[in-house]
C-alpha cells in the first residue's frame, strides 16, 4: 500500500517546510553517484505518484473515504496536491461536458428514421423531444455517478460541493432550436431536474455517513489544516451560493420560453369568447373551457414551487384580463341607473357581466384551494400515518394493574399519549405554522384531529386485559387527548362529533356493562360496534375479540374497519365471534356463559334492528 511504503509514521506537519535540494544552484552533472540517487529519486517519485493516482482511483471509484484521504495526503507531500486535484476535476467536467453535449446535438437527435415524419428543421417537435429525454436519460445518470466522485474529494476541503455545475456548459449549435422544442415540455424537464438533485443530496449523505463510519475522522480534520492555497482549488468560495439554484438556472432560456408560451394559452380562450364589437359575456360552457386552461397550466406547473409562483403571475394577469374584457362590455349610459321601468338591455347585460365575474371568482376560487390541497394533502398523510403509529403503541402499554392505594394513576398519562401530544406540537410548529393561510390549514389539520381522536377510542375499545387500575390511566388518557389535539383545531369543540364520542365515552370506563348496554349514548354518539368491542375487554379469555379470533393483529383489525365502514359489515364480524364462543363451550360441554355475553347478545340483536 501507498500508505505504509511511501508515508512517515506519526502525524503529519501542518506546513510544508520550505524544501532545499542538494542540486538547485549547483551543477553537479557527472558525478556518477548522484545522477545515479537522482534517477532512482525520480524513478521511485514516479512510482509512488502512480500508486496513488491507483489508490485515488479507487477511493472515489467506491466511495472509500480512507482510500481517498491517504491519496491526497501522498500528493500534498509531493507538493502535486493542487494540480493533480485540478487535473481530475477537469476532467470529470471535460467528460460531463462531452455528455451534454452529446445528448443536445441536433445531428444525433436526428437520425433518419423511416417512421419519423418530417417537420420543420426535417423533422418533428415531437421526436426532437421524445429523442432527446432518451439521451438525457443516460445524460443524468452520467451526471449523478460522476459528482459523486466529486463531492467525496469535496469533503476533504472546504470548497463549495456544487462547482461542478457552475464549471460547464450545454454546448450545442441548435438551441434555438432545441428551444422550441422544450418549450411545451419544461415542466417536465425541470422535474427531471428536481429529482437529480434530490438524488445528488441523498448521495452525499451516503458519502457521509460511510466518511464517518470509516474511522477517517483525523485524517479530514488533518487535511482541513493544510496550506491556504490549497483550499482554493476548484473555485474561489462564495458565502451566497447556492448549488440547487446553479443547477437550474442552466434552463433559464427555456423557463422563459415556457412561461411566455403559458400566457398565451391562458389569454387565447378569453380572445377568443370576448371577440371584438361582441356584447355578451362568455356562456357558462366558454367559461369552464377558461377555467379548464387555468387549472391546467397550475397543475402542470405543481411540479416546482418556483415555476408555481411564476404560472400563479400569469394567471393573475389572466384574470385582470377577463376582467378588462368584461369591464367594456358594462353599459354605462343613462338606461343602465333606471329604477322606474323594468330591466333594460343594459342592465340586463351589467347583470350578465356581474354573474360572469362572479362564477369565475368561484371557480378560480376552487381550483386554487384543489391545487393547495394537493400540495399540502402528502404532509398531512405523513402526519396522520404517524399519529396512527403512535396511538397504536398504547398496546405495547400494561393497563391490567391494580388500582393503586392512593386511588389515583401514578402518572397523569401513558408514555404514548406523552409521545402523541409531542409529536403534534412538533409537526405544528416545525411545518404548519409556516403557511399564512392559516383557516386552509386548520380546515386540513382538524380532520387529522378528528381521525385521532376515533383511532384513539378504537384502539381504547380494544385493551385488554383492562384492570381497575388500567381504567384509572386510560380515563387520564382520555381527558390529555383533548390537549393532544388542540394544536391541529382551532377549538376542540369545533370537531363535532368526534369530541362528543370522546366526551361520551370516558364515562362508560367505569360502568357496569349493564349500565353500558343501556347508556343513551349507544347508538346515538357511540357506534353499537365500538361498545360491543369494549364489552370484549370484560370477558374472560375464551371469549376472543374479533381480531384474535381471525388471528390479526391490531394493526391488520383496524386496516379491516378502516375498509368497513358500514356498521352492518363490523356487527356480522362480531357475531361470528360470539358463535364461535358459543360453539367452543358446547363443545367443551360448558353448562354456563360469561355474564358478560348475554348482555353482548342482546346488544348485538338491538344493533342489528336499528340498522335495518
Amino acid at each position: 500500500m501507498v500508505a505504509s511504503r511511501c508515508l512517515p509514521r506519526g502525524r503529519y506537519p501542518r506546513r510544508h517546510p520550505k524544501k532545499y535540494y542538494l542540486s538547485q544552484g549547483i551543477d553537479l552533472s557527472g558525478i556518477e553517484v548522484i545522477e545515479n540517487d537522482l534517477l532512482f529519486i525520480a524513478r521511485a517519485r514516479l512510482e509512488v505518484e502512480n500508486q496513488a493516482k491507483r489508490l485515488l482511483e479507487q477511493g472515489v471509484e467506491t466511495q472509500n473515504p480512507t482510500q481517498v484521504g491517504t491519496a491526497l495526503q501522498v500528493f500534498h507531500n509531493l507538493g502535486t496536491l493542487k494540480d493533480t486535484i485540478a487535473i481530475v476535476v477537469d476532467g470529470y467536467c471535460a467528460s460531463l461536458e462531452e455528455n451534454i453535449s452529446n445528448a443536445l446535438d441536433i445531428k444525433v437527435l436526428t437520425q433518419p428514421s423511416q417512421t419519423i415524419t418530417r417537420g420543420m428543421y426535417g423533422y418533428t417537435l415531437a421526436y426532437i423531444r421524445t429523442s432527446t429525454y432518451l439521451f438525457l436519460a443516460t445524460c443524468y445518470i452520467h451526471l449523478y455517478w460522476m459528482t459523486g466522485k466529486l463531492y467525496i474529494l469535496y469533503t476533504f476541503w472546504t470548497a463549495v460541493t456544487g462547482t461542478l455545475f457552475s464549471q460547464f456548459q450545454i454546448a450545442t449549435d441548435s438551441s434555438m432550436f432545441l428551444k422550441q422544442a422544450f418549450e411545451g415540455e419544461y415542466p417536465k424537464l425541470l422535474r427531471l431536474y428536481n429529482d437529480l438533485w434530490k438524488r445528488l443530496q441523498q448521495y452525499s449523505q451516503n458519502i457521509q455517513s460511510n466518511f464517518n463510519a470509516s474511522g477517517s475522522t483525523d485524517l479530514f480534520a488533518e487535511l482541513q489544516q493544510m496550506e491556504d492555497d490549497a483550499q482554493d482549488i476548484f473555485m474561489q468560495k462564495k458565502q451566497d451560493y447556492d448549488p440547487e439554484k446553479a443547477l437550474k438556472d442552466s434552463l433559464q432560456s427555456y423557463e422563459a420560453a415556457y412561461l411566455s408560451k403559458s400566457l398565451s394559452r391562458l389569454f387565447d380562450p378569453i380572445n377568443l369568447v370576448f371577440p371584438p364589437g361582441g356584447r355578451n359575456p362568455p356562456s357558462t360552457d366558454e367559461l369552464y373551457s377558461i377555467i379548464k386552461t387555468i387549472a391546467s397550466e397550475l397543475n402542470v406547473a405543481s411540479v416546482d414551487p418556483h415555476l408555481s409562483l411564476a404560472v400563479s403571475k400569469n394567471v393573475a394577469k389572466t384574470v385582470q384580463l377577463y376582467g378588462v374584457k368584461s369591464e367594456q362590455l358594462l353599459s354605462t349610459q343613462g338606461d343602465a341607473s333606471q329604477v322606474i321601468g323594468p330591466l333594460t338591455e343594459g342592465q340586463r347585460r351589467n347583470v350578465a357581466v356581474v354573474n360572469s365575474l362572479y362564477r369565475l371568482h368561484q371557480s378560480v376560487l376552487k381550483t386554487i384551494h384543489d391545487l393547495m390541497g394537493n400540495a399540502v394533502q402528502p404532509l398531512l398523510d405523513s402526519v396522520g400515518d404517524s399519529i396512527e403509529a403512535i396511538i397504536i403503541t398504547m398496546h405495547q402499554e400494561d393497563f391490567s394493574g391494580s388500582l393503586p392505594s392512593s386511588g389515583k394513576p401514578d402518572v397523569p398519562c401513558s408514555l404514548y399519549m406523552k409521545e402523541l401530544q409531542g409529536f403534534i406540537a412538533r409537526v405544528m410548529s416545525d411545518y404548519f405554522r409556516h403557511f399564512e393561510c392559516s383557516d386552509f390549514v386548520f380546515d386540513s389539520t382538524e380532520t387529522i384531529a378528528q381521525r385521532a381522536i376515533e383511532l384513539f377510542i378504537r384502539n381504547a375499545s380494544l385493551l385488554r386485559p383492562l384492570g381497575e387500575g388500567g381504567k384509572m390511566r386510560l380515563a387520564a388518557d382520555f381527558a390529555q387527548m383533548e390537549l393532544a389535539v388542540a394544536p391541529l383545531c382551532r377549538r376542540v369543540s369545533d370537531l363535532g362529533k368526534s369530541y362528543r364520542l370522546l366526551r361520551a365515552f370516558r364515562p362508560l370506563l367505569f360502568q357496569t356493562s349493564e349500565h353500558i348496554a343501556n347508556s343513551p349514548a349507544v347508538g346515538d354518539i357511540i357506534p353499537f360496534s365500538i361498545i360491543l368491542q369494549f364489552l370484549f375487554t370484560r370477558a374472560p379469555p375464551e371469549l376472543k375479540s374479533p381480531f384474535q379470533r381471525a388471528e390479526w393483529s391490531i394493526a391488520r383489525y383496524s386496516q379491516w374497519l378502516d375498509d368497513h365502514p358500514s356498521e352492518k359489515d363490523r356487527l356480522i364480524l362480531i357475531r361470528g365471534a360470539l358463535e364461535a364462543y358459543v360453539q367452543s363451550v358446547r363443545s367443551r360441554e360448558g353448562k354456563e356463559f360469561a355474564p358478560v355475553y348475554p348482555i353482548m347478545v342482546q346488544l348485538l340483536q338491538k344493533a342489528t334492528s336499528t340498522i335495518q
